[in-house]
């Protein structure tokens, strides 16, 4: 496997700069909150700037966060990767965005690469890959709105390779899906992950794919929120969104790969469960009423929609 120097460098630049345009987009977008920056470093390697929002006009909490961290990899983490003795260094950013309106969905992406080494010196790579993807969570379902998110999202993908789209639009239905619970997290966008050096694609050229769909977030995101940002809401539909960032917190909390890396390479635990909502229910047995569009988003949530179609 050809791993080049350069990439690890020219990822991290990309990243920062990342965090500072999705940063003012979003703060331009909600008009009223700004970010507060705590920047942080993690014992054993690297660090990390954390960005969090709250209390805007549309931006109940946010968070857009940067790490670059490097160390020995944990046991469990060697054995699931069949490696020993094995380091490595991590950079990336992870974001998610929680408004307050229920007709705002909530959104998350990240966009990561790994490198992992033989030698502490970290100078010897014996593998590397990208991850990341996009993902949106809607409380009420409003279908253009999906169509968007995703037309932008494929719209990003096809310039590098016409079955990008597809597979990893197969692979975010897969992944984001709450077993426990036989439903989607959300409507889904791309996952892509172990996204390695190989005949046909260079660390470069996945380079080039996964910096194209992190340029488009906010293209893909921001209209969808000015567009429901100021439409009414009741409580009992606030009832509903709290009831459904449950669902997230379950997901995040059981099965989220991202969450569990970073806990268990004792990265900081404030920035790892950013990601959690402010307000969370959980209510026995709650089952929306035939009919409402609260049952209608159940229902979709339970199957993959072609949203291109």
């Amino acid at each position: 496997m050809e791993i080049s120097p350069e990439i690890k460098p020219q990822f991290e630049a990309f990243i920062h700069d990342l965090q500072d345009r999705i940063c003012s987009g979003l703060e331009a977008a909600d008009g009223k909150a700004r970010f507060r920056q705590d920047t942080w470093d993690r014992p054993g390697g690297g660090g990390g700037r954390t960005r969090v929002i709250t209390g805007g006009l549309v931006l109940e909490k946010g968070g857009v966060n940067v790490s670059t961290v490097h160390g020995e990899l944990p046991k469990p983490l060697q054995q699931h990767f069949g490696v020993q003795a094995a380091w490595f260094h991590a950079c990336g950013l992870s974001l998610v965005i929680h408004p307050e309106n229920p007709h705002v969905p909530t959104v998350h992406a990240n966009w990561r690469y790994f490198e992992l080494y033989d030698n502490p010196e970290r100078t010897r790579a014996i593998d590397c890959w990208f991850g990341g993807g996009a993902d949106l969570t809607p409380y009420y379902l409003y279908p253009e709105d999906a169509v968007h998110f995703h037309c932008t999202l494929a719209d990003a993908c096809a310039p590098h390779g016409a079955d990008l789209y597809p597979r990893y639009k197969k692979a975010c239905d897969e992944y984001f899906y709450n077993h426990h619970r036989g439903e989607g997290r959300g409507v889904g966008g791309l996952f892509f992950d172990y996204l390695r050096p190989a005949p046909g694609h260079t660390a470069a050229q996945w380079y080039d794919f996964v910096t194209s769909t992190a340029n488009v977030f906010l293209d893909a995101y921001v209209p969808i929120m000015m567009r429901r940002k100021a439409m009414t809401s009741t409580e009992a539909q606030r009832f509903w969104q709290e009831l459904r960032r449950g669902r997230y917190v379950e997901f995040n909390l059981i099965h989220d790969r991202g969450t569990l890396f970073g806990l268990k390479t004792h990265g900081r635990t404030e920035s790892i469960l950013m990601s959690l909502p402010p307000r969370v229910r959980w209510e026995y047995d709650h089952v929306p009423g035939t009919g409402t569009p609260e049952a209608h988003l159940v229902e979709v949530l339970r199957q993959p929609v072609d949203w291109l179609g």
